[in-house]
């Protein structure tokens, strides 16, 4: 902040710039506006004041007095009032009337009269043409007109000139140059005045920051952006992708790209639900075949939702990265299940034996001892594959704690698991589908909650059923059960459950089916192809 503060110091603020730089561009352009209007305005009056001249020259040449004075003894004494009332009635600086010899019959000066005319007639007489020129005569430098006078015979008899002096021409541009000169003026300080007020609104819009600092700002935020190891996507209230991370353009390229509208229909659900007090955490999405845990937050501006920021990270890569978090965690379940049940045991050995009912002791003892040993003994000489044995006994243990009653098909049996099938998804799999039995068992049934789970590998698939006495899944729901969202349970951030079951499913070649239990609720069937091949073949559509 202190170097910020610093810069401010050192240099010229923004807002000085703006209004210098918008100043000055105002002064240039009203400075070749007027240099190009004073060019365009001296081409018109000579133009203009050309035509004048010759207009007033032909007037004075079509006369029938003055071309009848031309006949008389002495045509300067008819001539010269007549030419005299023509120059003062169109404000010409002369009007010269002058015979083919160049001999003056009128002129301003009347001591100029009978002297030879100061400029050449050659075009007139000769090529018997009018013309419009700049010359010097006696009178200065002037814009002058020349055309012949023609009597009743056809016959050109004289000259017409008509000028008017630079002098009082320029007299005539610089007046109009000032008011140009004036008028440029004011709009400069309009410009100016201008200036100020969208240097004002700049600088509050840009919250007072100089150039330099905005450029650093927008470099930190997106080194920030980029350092960022979870996907972070920024979208606007349309759902359009404005900017993404270096991680979201990796992991998100197939669904989400910059200036593109989101696809997903969950995503644009929270966009348009989203308010500015919104700050949701932990939420997950299914994004093409993969299950995401997004956060998102609103964008704002003047309190206003201008859009949404999210973060994704994949939910297999959390599980990944909690993977030996998750192991601590199921066994310190399974070891607290165990502790509570073996506590109630102990207690109740102990009162026999306060009791001295020594005898009911020992058998409760034994059928301890025998329930475990027969629990221990099935699943090691039933399930060769380490991970899901240690889930089935995990379930069997956290089933105890639940109050509901875990049974295992007796006629079971897994050998070991080829090794192209990935053991810790069909962990996954089957503890997610045992986990929502005893769930619906136990908010359907309570204390008589059961649940049945039976397995094999005969033939050419892995197999297991897992049965609940619950309510069972609507018929009106079973086409849809599978897909994100849809549940049967109530409360938010559900329905995602037999979603990663599919889609875990799918990564293995698998499919499942959903059916009626004998035990009057839902029956989930699981089928993974142990042949690599037939895993290939049934991956590529689990439908046929």
């Amino acid at each position: 902040m202190l170097m910020i503060l610093t810069r401010k110091k050192a240099r010229v603020s923004l807002f000085t710039q703006m209004v210098l730089l918008i100043s000055i561009v105002v002064l240039i352009s009203m400075g070749i506006g007027t240099a190009l209007f004073s060019f365009i305005l001296d081409d018109i009056l000579d133009r203009y004041i050309g035509q004048q001249a010759m207009t007033v020259a032909k007037m004075a040449a079509m006369d029938d007095d003055i071309i009848a004075a031309f006949g008389t003894a002495h045509p300067s004494d008819l001539i010269q009032p007549i030419a005299e009332s023509i120059r003062i009635s169109t404000g010409a600086s002369y009007v010269v009337i002058g015979n083919k010899d160049g001999i003056r019959y009128s002129h301003y000066d009347p001591d100029q009269i009978g002297h030879r005319m100061g400029t050449s007639n050659d075009p007139v007489f000769l090529e018997n043409r009018s013309v419009i020129y700049r010359g010097a005569g006696i009178s200065g430098p002037a814009i002058k007109a020349k055309t012949p006078i023609v009597n009743s015979k056809g016959e050109t008899i004289g000259v017409s000139s008509v000028g008017f002096v630079m002098s009082e021409v320029e007299n005539r541009v610089a007046e109009y140059k000032s008011r140009v000169v004036t008028f440029s003026m004011l709009l400069l300080v309009i410009g100016i005045v201008g200036a100020f007020i969208i240097a004002r609104r700049v600088k509050r819009l840009f919250y007072g920051l100089e150039p330099e600092e905005i450029s650093f700002l927008f470099t930190e935020k997106a080194a920030i952006l980029e350092s960022i190891r979870d996907a972070t996507v920024a979208v606007d209230m349309q759902g359009r992708v404005v900017s993404m991370n270096k991680r979201a353009r990796a992991l998100l390229q197939e669904d989400l790209t910059i200036g593109n509208p989101i696809s997903s229909p969950q995503i644009r659900d929270i966009i348009h639900s989203v308010n500015r007090h919104t700050q949701e955490t932990n939420h997950k999405i299914l994004l093409g075949h993969e299950i995401f845990i997004t956060d998102y937050s609103p964008i704002l501006s003047n309190n206003e939702v201008r859009g949404v920021v999210f973060t994704f990270r994949p939910e297999s890569e959390i599980e990944q990265l909690t993977e030996e978090i998750t192991k601590i965690s199921s066994f310190s379940d399974n070891m607290r299940a165990q502790n509570h049940e073996y506590l109630n045991r102990l207690n109740t050995i102990y009162g026999l034996l306060k009791l001295k009912e020594y005898d009911k002791a020992l058998e409760l003892i034994t059928d301890e001892v025998k329930e475990r040993q027969d629990i221990l003994a099935f699943i090691m000489s039933s399930v060769k594959e380490p991970f899901i044995a240690a889930c089935l006994l995990g379930k069997i243990n956290r089933s105890k704690e639940l109050k509901v009653s875990l049974e295992l098909d007796q006629d079971s049996y897994l050998g070991d698991v080829p090794d192209h099938i990935d053991t810790k998804v069909l962990v996954t799999i089957l503890g997610n589908l045992i986990d929502n039995a005893m769930e619906a068992a136990l908010s359907h049934k309570r204390a008589e909650a059961m649940v049945h789970v039976s397995f094999t590998d005969l033939g050419k698939d892995i197999i297991f059923d897992i049965e609940d006495n619950g309510q069972g899944v609507p018929p009106d729901m079973e086409s849809r059960i599978f897909e994100s969202g849809v549940t049967t349970k109530p409360g938010e951030n559900r329905g995602l459950g037999l979603a990663i079951v599919k889609n875990s499913l799918e990564l293995l070649g698998g499919h499942i089916t959903l059916g009626k239990s004998n035990l009057g609720g839902a029956r989930f069937t699981i089928a993974v192809p142990m042949d690599k091949e037939q895993k290939k073949v049934e991956g590529a559509n689990p439908d046929d």
